[in-house]
């Protein structure tokens, strides 16, 4: 049997084996995102079991203002936290792809010297500049690649560090706007017994 066909058959096992690959990645994301998302309904439901019979213990107004106001801060600090996990799996899906794609583009690369030499090879005399050609262009498509993959790191990086920044930004702010809560509520609750009276 000639290198051809073997070759065409190891570069279409190849082929099928990043598609394969790509397929788990995909898959393996998803059931990170199905697993959070289950373990967020379980926690969810027991913690609405919790304040449901807190709740029918309250029995005066200082209590109902602390217990509304516990239920603030909790909410947005898990909300937040869910973001963060979310991005996490996310973030790890693309750095997966991102790393088959690579290789992807490397083992064509390497299929496509292979075959620029074989042209070469057989190629009749005075071809020379129409390989050379090839080979200039294929090292210009590579370069050009290489610098998208590059700029594409840069960007998710900074999206990253961006994202981090939101997050701490907007658990300060609610964490501050829980606070004020309390703040504005404490006077509200010990002003209401006195009218009682």
């Amino acid at each position: 049997m000639s290198a051809v066909p073997q070759q065409f058959l190891a570069n279409q096992k190849a082929t099928v084996d990043h598609f394969l690959a790509f397929q788990e990645a995909v898959f393996n994301g998803f059931e990170q995102l199905v697993d959070l998302n289950l373990k967020v309904a379980r926690a969810s439901l027991d913690e609405a079991v919790q304040k449901t019979h807190e709740a029918l213990e309250v029995k005066d107004v200082q209590e109902a203002v602390n217990f509304t106001t516990g239920l603030v801060q909790p909410g947005t600090d898990k909300f937040a936290a869910y973001g963060k996990h979310v991005y996490d799996i996310i973030s790890g899906l693309q750095s997966n792809l991102s790393k088959l794609s690579e290789e992807q583009f490397a083992q064509a690369q390497r299929q496509l010297d292979e075959t620029i030499e074989q042209l070469a090879k057989n190629a009749p005399t005075g071809s020379e500049g129409a390989v050379a050609l090839m080979k200039s262009s294929l090292a210009t498509a590579t370069s050009a690649f290489e610098s998208a993959s590059k700029v594409a790191r840069q960007a998710s990086n900074a999206a990253e560090s961006n994202f981090a920044a939101a997050a701490n930004a907007t658990l300060k702010a609610a964490s501050d706007a829980a606070e004020a809560t309390k703040s504005a509520a404490a006077p509200r609750a010990r002003r209401a017994p006195a009218a009682e009276a």
